[in-house]
């Protein structure tokens, strides 16, 4: 494993797309580095869409409208009652401008035709003052904020997804709060640099299928929110598709650019 952090994944996403094509080299790819970052920036040192090869996803993570005990609001279509009668009255923490949570945040006010006070935290993560109470709300996935949430730290409010997931039944999805299109998922995948030989990409996605009957690694995806979800190289690649027109669109609409 080698983890090359920094400028919005593109330091490592630039790494593996010019690693050799011979399949040793792998690389985790996410919603921020090839759905998201691509329509942030005008120029990258990559392509997102021709430079790598789709082996197979490894999960999705739902969003999740977290919250502090104290927002009064049980669930996220009472805080959309609320935001539209005081309109700015809850802080939202973000990590960043065009960071995943922000994006959410901004697709969840468009959708709902409410404003929220943004808050973004670039250098550090809002968890702790989320839980102090110092910001109201966060959307995210749940991985950071599951033990929270079941201690009672935190509360969950709404969740992405085509039904209740069944880590937290009690928690209504967005569609039931009245935002069917409200959608974002959180997913990572394996790739290859491309150019990598077909059958050795089949025989990775073969690999990670495999992979995929574990019901322990099942649990630990269920556990923060999500679903363990391995595929095809084809499946993949139509769902990296589908997923980066989705936030293009979120991204055109919220008028955000990074250059």
């Amino acid at each position: 494993m080698e983890n090359r952090p920094g400028a919005s994944n593109i330091i490592g996403t630039e790494v593996a797309a010019k690693a050799p094509a011979g399949g040793y080299s792998l690389y985790i790819g996410t919603t921020s580095s090839l759905s998201v970052v691509p329509h942030l920036y005008s120029k990258l040192p990559f392509n997102a869409e021709k430079d790598f090869a789709p082996v197979s996803l490894l999960g999705v993570l739902n969003t999740g409208l977290i919250a502090t005990p104290g927002v009064e609001a049980k669930d996220a279509r009472a805080l959309i009652a609320a935001l539209k009668a005081k309109p700015d009255s809850v802080a939202v923490a973000t990590a960043g401008i065009g960071s995943y949570s922000h994006l959410s945040a901004v697709w969840f006010n468009n959708a709902a035709g409410v404003k929220t006070n943004l808050v973004p935290y670039n250098s550090s993560s809002p968890y702790t003052d989320l839980i102090a109470g110092q910001v109201q709300a966060m959307f995210d996935g749940l991985p950071a904020a599951a033990g929270s949430i079941r201690a009672g730290r935190l509360k969950l409010l709404a969740i992405t997804g085509n039904k209740r997931h069944a880590s937290f039944p009690d928690v209504p999805t967005f569609a039931e709060t009245g935002l069917p299109d409200y959608a974002p998922i959180a997913w990572q995948g394996i790739l290859a640099p491309a150019g990598t030989p077909k059958p050795i990409l089949e025989k990775l996605s073969a690999a990670m299928r495999k992979a995929c009957q574990s019901e322990e690694l099942a649990k630990k995806w269920r556990e923060y929110g999500g679903e363990l979800r391995c595929d095809t190289p084809e499946e993949f690649a139509a769902f990296i598709h589908a997923d980066r027109q989705m936030w293009g669109r979120v991204i055109r609409q919220a008028n955000i650019k990074l250059d």
